[in-house]
């Protein structure tokens, strides 16, 4: 950092009481030594970056930074206040704040500035000092690492060069910003310089949301945890700009491995069949020695991760004492958040195409041997095949992602072949699930056999995608495949058929679900349910019926919400009002998530004002027989329904009886005995308009 940071850089009694005023003073100091072209430019950017995500460390540290293009050389600034300021830390305001600035576009440097900062902060003594320092220079040439008495910043080359020479234990670390790996003495603590007792070897992977500060402030607290624990400790830390891969030999010889991460860990699976701790990344910095210690003891316990892949993407979300009925919920779901891109993209465009060129259209050739630029009937065929081909691609994306969920990268491809194979045999959304819940469970099974270190390599690239497509296949080609394709056929049917009175129930019900959760669970399996029915090029007419209704009932409560905040505004929060000026543009678009806010205020009475609503609803749309084609678009696809005034009447009718039901349940509430007022601003607002006095 010799060059990154001087004294004109250091204020050691930094006046500033905000954040951005205490970024101004630093930078202030950059312009006048012609490291920075544009103040304000560059404090924009600081501004920007800090809007993303708070700088503040624990411990007293704040570290605003950014890359601009108003910046000659990476720069470094430090400020050291007596009063504290506030960077958004959760143990409160800095006292030590340094200012990055790099080059725009200088990836490197800028990562390499904040990686070697990161670990020097996680040494006390070094942290202690410059609390203690009475003078800019003496600041800056600690800051460097070039003062003989100042103690040797943690995690820098001098550093841990050191530590080798003093510690018998060896620590390693691989640095994404250099991309060098670093070994030092390897003689255990206890072992013999002949190396007579092997020590006890852990590799760990760091990483956190922006891959900077905490990434490599964990790497350098398990280094040196490992150091003193006297065992051997290999880092691989995974920044923002990619990492630098641990040795597959030191992975291979490791007894056990420590994940400390607020984010996926990358290729996991190099780690598996190993004792094995999972932590956040603040974990590993603030407990680094109970994580070594754990992962010795399951090491000695023989407790080891199976197979050669890594928990799945619901494992890894979820917590440890869910029961396998929500970790069904979350895989079926995980299939179904990736299949509607799929539907709402192929829909549209089949939607339009019918639009463009009528009902006919999807008798029209192939547009690869017949399309003329300026006949308005190809332009249709077009768009009416492409969302055809993405149609295509609903049943197969919901298994393989199914299976994804269950068992990560290595469920896609038999979820793919078995999804595909469901659509091939008319086993439609039915064959979809279940191919996806056999891929994932057959995975899982085949992850669980240990199996030989040599394996482990092409296990997930091919002995898991070779058996569990093999079995996936034969189970939907001979066995469960033909009866799943006719009760779906039987399903069909049985909606084709529905006419009168069971046709209404059926769009009661479906009303209920889609304004129960708002966006949830029960919301999405009717949106599934109406979307696998119009997923094909000629959808019956009950299909289109069903899409319908559930469009329509979703659409309610945002709209519902809009409308009681502007006819009965004082019952509502300031807040609430602003939201409820967002939720006609969501309403309008389809989006039921509008009407959260509300439901999370208040959700006794928003809730069942809006299933009575969304029952209403559908009710209407399937006696008027409005029919729809798209999956989505809200009002915006309104020239595509099928009776579209009577349509937009049923609509009409669910957000006045859910706007009713919500002025009155909330007219009726009565202020608890005893209860504080409100306070704050919407504690004002709503004062002012009910002659209620705020609490101070």
């Amino acid at each position: 950092m010799s060059d990154m940071i001087t004294a004109d850089l250091v204020d050691l009694d930094l006046s500033a009481d905000t954040k951005e005023a205490a970024a101004r003073a630093l930078a202030e100091r950059m312009v006048a030594l012609g490291r920075v072209t544009d103040l304000d430019g560059f404090l924009a950017d600081v501004a920007a970056r800090e809007a993303q995500m708070p700088t503040g460390l624990d411990g007293g540290i704040g570290i605003p930074h950014c890359r601009s293009a108003h910046v000659t050389e990476p720069t470094l600034a430090f400020g050291r206040s007596a009063a504290g300021i506030d960077f958004g830390a959760p143990d409160g305001p800095a006292d030590l704040i340094f200012l990055i600035a790099a080059p725009a576009g200088a990836d490197d440097a800028h990562l390499t500035i904040l990686s070697s900062l990161a670990r020097q902060l996680m040494n006390s003594e070094f942290t202690d000092a410059l609390r203690a320092v009475g003078d800019a220079s003496a600041a800056a040439a600690l800051i460097r690492g070039d003062e003989p008495d100042a103690p040797a910043p943690a995690g820098s080359e001098d550093t841990v060069a050191s530590a080798g020479a003093a510690s018998p234990a060896a620590a390693t670390v691989t640095d994404e910003a250099g991309g060098a790996a670093e070994a030092v003495d390897p003689t255990p603590a206890g072992g013999t310089a002949g190396g007579e007792e092997r020590p006890f070897r852990i590799v760990a992977v760091t990483s956190c949301p922006t891959g900077i500060a905490h990434t490599y402030m964990a790497a350098e607290s398990l280094e040196n945890a490992g150091r003193e624990a006297g065992v051997e400790l290999t880092v691989e830390p995974q920044g923002s700009a990619g990492f630098t891969r641990l040795d597959p030999q030191v992975i291979a010889e490791a007894d056990a491995v420590i994940f400390a991460h607020d984010v996926p860990v990358r290729e996991k699976e190099r780690f598996a069949g190993k004792a094995t701790v999972d932590v956040g990344v603040k974990a590993g910095i603030n407990r680094p020695a109970e994580l070594i210690a754990e992962v010795r003891e399951k090491a000695a316990r023989g407790e080891v991760t199976s197979g050669s892949a890594p928990a799945s993407p619901v494992d890894r979300a979820g917590d440890s004492g869910e029961g396998y009925g929500t970790k069904l919920r979350k895989w079926l779901m995980s299939g179904v958040s990736y299949m509607v891109p799929f539907v709402a993209a192929g829909g549209l465009l089949i939607a339009l195409g019918f639009a463009i060129g009528g009902y006919e259209i999807n008798k029209a050739p192939s547009v690869m041997d017949h399309f003329l630029w300026t006949q308005a009937d190809s332009w249709a065929a077009l768009l009416f095949q492409i969302g055809g081909v993405a149609f295509g691609f609903l049943v197969p994306v919901l298994a393989g992602y199914i299976a994804y969920g269950m068992a990560d990268r290595p469920g896609i491809v038999p979820g793919f072949v078995g999804g595909m194979i469901a659509f091939n045999i008319n086993a439609g959304f039915l064959g979809g699930l279940a191919a996806g819940l056999i891929a994932g469970g057959v995975v899982m099974a085949i992850q669980k056999v240990n199996v030989p270190a040599a394996l482990r390599g092409i296990m997930p690239v091919v002995v898991i995608p070779l058996i569990s497509s093999a079995i996936v296949g034969f189970l939907m080609f001979v066995v469960i495949g033909k009866p799943i394709a006719e009760a779906q056929k039987g399903m069909t049917d049985w909606l084709n058929g529905l006419s009168g009175s069971n046709a209404i129930l059926l769009g009661t019900l479906l009303g209920l679900m889609m304004c129960f959760d708002l966006g949830g669970p029960v919301n999405k399996v009717a949106y599934t349910f109406a979307t696998a029915g119009i997923a094909v090029a000629s959808p019956s007419d009950s299909a289109m019926k069903i899409m319908a209704a559930v469009m329509a009932a979703g659409m309610v409560p945002p709209l519902a919400m809009a409308l009681a905040t502007t006819v009965r505004g004082k019952l509502f929060t300031r807040t609430e009002r602003e939201n409820g000026k967002a939720a006609w543009v969501l309403g309008a678009s389809f989006i039921s998530e509008g009407a959260i806010p509300f439901a999370a205020a208040d959700p006794l009475r928003v809730i069942p004002a809006s299933m009575a609503g969304g029952a209403v609803t559908g009710a209407l749309s399937m006696a008027f027989g409005a029919t729809l084609r798209a999956p989505h678009g809200g009002i915006f696809v309104v020239p595509l329904i099928g009776n579209a005034f009577l349509y937009l009447i049923a609509i009409a009718a669910g957000v006045c009886v859910t706007t009713a039901l919500v002025i009155v349940l909330k007219g009726l509430r009565k202020p608890a005995q005893g209860a504080a007022p409100a306070s704050g601003e919407d504690g004002a607002a709503r004062a002012a308009e009910t002659k209620q006095p705020v609490a101070a």
